[in-house]
C-alpha cells in the first residue's frame, strides 16, 4: 500500500486567507496549500493593506474587520477564480478604491452575478471592459447588508463571497438562491465561518447572516480531495494497486472525496476511516451513469479512466465545467478523441465508451491544471502520452509531476 501526502486544499486555504483577514486578531494557517493560486490571493491581501507573514508549513496573517489597510490597491488575481471572486468581495467591506485584474484565461470567466449581487448592496463597482468580467474596480464604503436574490447556477464561489461578507456588513445579510451548483463547496464555507466565529441559519434556499465579525484563530488545512482524485483513480484502475491518504477522513470538509463514493460504484475497494481514505484496485472497473453536479471538479477525472470500464461511463449535470478554466467538458471529449475513443457530449453531460486509448498522442491542456492531472492517469495504460503545457499544474500542485511519478514507481 502506498500511503501519499496530498498538499492543503486549495478551496479551504482561499476560503481560510480570506476570513483570516477579515477576523479581529491574527491567525495562523497551518499547512495552507502553496500555489500559484494561493500565493496570488496571499499577495492580493498584501496589496490591499494586510499583514500577511509565510513561513514553511505555516502562514500569519493580521486581520483588519475595518477592511484594507490601504486607501488605494492595483491587485492582479493571476489565474485564480477564488482570488478574483473573493478579494473584491473583501474590498466592498472597507473604505477606498481598488482595482483588480486578471489573466487573459480569468478574465474570460464570468462574473456578473456576483458583481450583480454587489451592486444591489449599494457598492460602487465598474467594470474597466466587458460587463461582467474582469477587470473590474471597486469605490468601497462600507456595506450596510440587506437581502438579495442570487442565481448560483454557473458558481458556488459567488454565493460563498457573499456569505462570507454577511458578517462584514452593518446590518447582515439575507441572501436568497434561485440555482446552487457544487453545494458541498458551501458546505465548507458555512462550517469554515462559523469556526471564525459567524452565525448562519438556512431557512429553505436563503442563508441569514448575522453582523457578528469574525474571530482570529489557529486554523489547519486539510488535504485537497480534488488533487487526491488523481492518486484514487490511479488505485482503482492498476491492479493490484492501493494508496491511502491521510488526513481526508469522515470527518472533511470537502464534497470532492465524494469521488471514491463513484469508484466504489465502479468497482474500486474503498475504505474512510476517522484518519483517512483508502482506495485498492479489484481488477475491474464497471461502466455507470452518475451525476457529478456536486463534485464536478472531479469530472475530467473520472472521463480519464473511463475508457478502461467495461461498459459507457455517462457523467451528466455538469454545464458548469464549460466555464472552468476552459471548457473541460469539450477539453476532454477532444483529448479522448485523439486516443482513438469514441465520446459524446451534449450541454451538460458526456458519455464516454470503452476502448483502449493509443498513443503516442500530445494532449491539449488549454492550460488548466486539472486536464493535465487527469490524463497523466490515463497515461499509466497509454505510452506516449504527453501535454502540451505540463507546467500548469503550477496553479494548485506545482509539485504534481514528481508526486506522481514517485507513486507510479512505487510497488
Amino acid at each position: 500500500m502506498t500511503v501519499i501526502d496530498i498538499p492543503g486544499s486549495k478551496s479551504v486555504t482561499a476560503r481560510a486567507l480570506f476570513l483570516a483577514a477579515a477576523a479581529e486578531g491574527t491567525t495562523s494557517l497551518l499547512r495552507p496549500l502553496v500555489s500559484d493560486d494561493t500565493e496570488g490571493f496571499a499577495e492580493g491581501l498584501t496589496a490591499l493593506g494586510y499583514a500577511v507573514r509565510r513561513e514553511p508549513d505555516a502562514w500569519h496573517i493580521e486581520g483588519r474587520p475595518a477592511g484594507p489597510g490601504a486607501d488605494t490597491a492595483e491587485v492582479y488575481c493571476r489565474d485564480g477564480a477564488t482570488t478574483a471572486r473573493f478579494l473584491p468581495t473583501l474590498a466592498a467591506a472597507g473604505h477606498g478604491t481598488y482595482h483588480f485584474d486578471a489573466s487573459a484565461q480569468m478574465r474570460r470567466r464570468p462574473l456578473a452575478p456576483l458583481t450583480e449581487a454587489l451592486r444591489t448592496l449599494g457598492v460602487d463597482l465598474r467594470h474597466g471592459e466587458r460587463e461582467g468580467h474582469h477587470p473590474l474596480a471597486v469605490h468601497a464604503h462600507g456595506v450596510k447588508g440587506g437581502a438579495l436574490t442570487l442565481d448560483a447556477g454557473q458558481s458556488s464561489q459567488y454565493l460563498t463571497a457573499l456569505l462570507m461578507l454577511g458578517p462584514l456588513t452593518a446590518e447582515g445579510l439575507d441572501i436568497t438562491v434561485t440555482d446552487l451548483v457544487s453545494e458541498p463547496y458551501v458546505e465548507i464555507t458555512l462550517a469554515m465561518m462559523r469556526s471564525f466565529g459567524a452565525e448562519i441559519r438556512q431557512e429553505g434556499r436563503t442563508y441569514r447572516v448575522a453582523p457578528t465579525g469574525y474571530r482570529a484563530r489557529t486554523y489547519g488545512i486539510e488535504p485537497d480531495a480534488s488533487t487526491a482524485s488523481y492518486f484514487f483513480a490511479a488505485a482503482a484502475l492498476e491492479p493490484g494497486r492501493s494508496v491511502t491518504v491521510p488526513g481526508l477522513g469522515t470527518g472533511a470538509l470537502q464534497g470532492d472525496l465524494g469521488f471514491v463514493d463513484v469508484l466504489r460504484r465502479m468497482g474500486a475497494d474503498v475504505e474512510i476511516t476517522d484518519t483517512g481514505t483508502t482506495v485498492r484496485s479489484t481488477g475491474t472497473l464497471r461502466g455507470l451513469t452518475v451525476n457529478m453536479r456536486d463534485i464536478s471538479d472531479t469530472m475530467p477525472t473520472l472521463a480519464a479512466i473511463a475508457p478502461f470500464a467495461d461498459g459507457p461511463v455517462r457523467i451528466e449535470d455538469v454545464a458548469n465545467t464549460r466555464v472552468k478554466e476552459c471548457d473541460r467538458l469539450d477539453a476532454c471529449a477532444e483529448n479522448l478523441r485523439r486516443l482513438g475513443i469514441t465520446v459524446r457530449t451534449g450541454p451538460d453531460w458526456i458519455e464516454i465508451h470503452p476502448g483502449t486509448p493509443s498513443g503516442p498522442a500530445e494532449i491539449a491542456t488549454h492550460g488548466d491544471h486539472r486536464i493535465v492531472m487527469s490524463f497523466a492517469v490515463t497515461g499509466l495504460r497509454t505510452p506516449g502520452i504527453t501535454f502540451d503545457d505540463p507546467g500548469c499544474v503550477k496553479k494548485t500542485f506545482p509539485d504534481f509531476h514528481r508526486v506522481f511519478d514517485t507513486f507510479v514507481r512505487t510497488p
